[in-house]
């Protein structure tokens, strides 16, 4: 079990983390040095009694990234794992809020998230990303922050049919999309390069939540990444 002072340790250090985050701006920083601590990711690691992992989710709108993510969230911190979700509309009311988006603004989007997703698996996090993502190059970025980085990165293809997507509609976007009020709509006038090659494809259409979570789950306790028997014992 965690004690409370290290559950409040670590939630003290994000949030500074994310307070320092959102003064990020554009300019590329000039004669800075990377000052290495005296505490390691292995020191962090046993203190938290896992390993920090990055679960990108990406597809399109309502196809069900955030419900599935919630519900991984929910299964992993039950079985006694830190997990923390980034989702792709809360991020843009604190860090990313001044982004709209255009082709660069997503692009820039995506590289902050990749960033923070990294920097959290340095702590020990498992982070759990929800993002559209629609441009193949952005996740790649991601993917090579992560692996210079030696963080596991798991790409998660929430495949989902368009007209699924359209009829669930859980925000009413589709709909303005097609009466031209929003401009730059994924899968309407603007582009989703789906992944060729990711660690898990789920299918919302045929799939449940919970059947879609415990997929991914699997996976991660095939990779290793986290333990299988910590899992099972808590979740049954």
């Amino acid at each position: 079990r965690w004690r409370a002072d290290k559950v409040e340790s670590l939630h003290r250090s994000l949030c500074f983390l994310w307070i320092n985050l959102e003064v990020i701006g554009y300019k590329m920083a000039t004669n800075v040095h990377w000052h290495e601590g005296e505490i390691t990711r292995e020191d962090r690691s046993t203190l938290l009694g896992q390993k920090g992992a990055t679960i990108w989710f990406t597809g399109l709108s309502g196809s069900g990234k955030s419900t599935v993510s919630v519900e991984f969230e929910k299964m992993l911190v039950v079985s006694g794992r830190l997990c923390y979700r980034l989702d792709g509309d809360n991020i843009r009311f604190g860090l990313n809020k001044n982004l709209g988006f255009t082709p660069e603004d997503r692009v820039e989007n995506i590289r902050r998230i990749g960033e923070v997703a990294k920097l959290m698996g340095d702590v020990g996090v498992i982070t759990a990303t929800a993002f559209i993502s629609p441009y193949k190059a952005d996740r790649d970025l991601c993917r090579k922050l992560h692996e210079e980085a030696k963080i596991p990165f798991v790409e998660v293809f929430v495949n989902c049919p368009l007209s699924v997507a359209e009829e669930r509609d859980p925000k009413g976007l589709y709909k303005k999309a097609r009466a031209g009020l929003i401009k730059n709509f994924t899968g309407i006038d603007d582009p989703y390069e789906a992944p060729e090659n990711a660690e898990v494809e789920i299918d919302t259409s045929k799939n449940s939540v919970e059947e879609c979570a415990k997929i991914i789950i699997a996976y991660l306790e095939d990779k290793d990444i986290i333990p299988k028997e910590t899992t099972k014992a808590k979740t049954n």
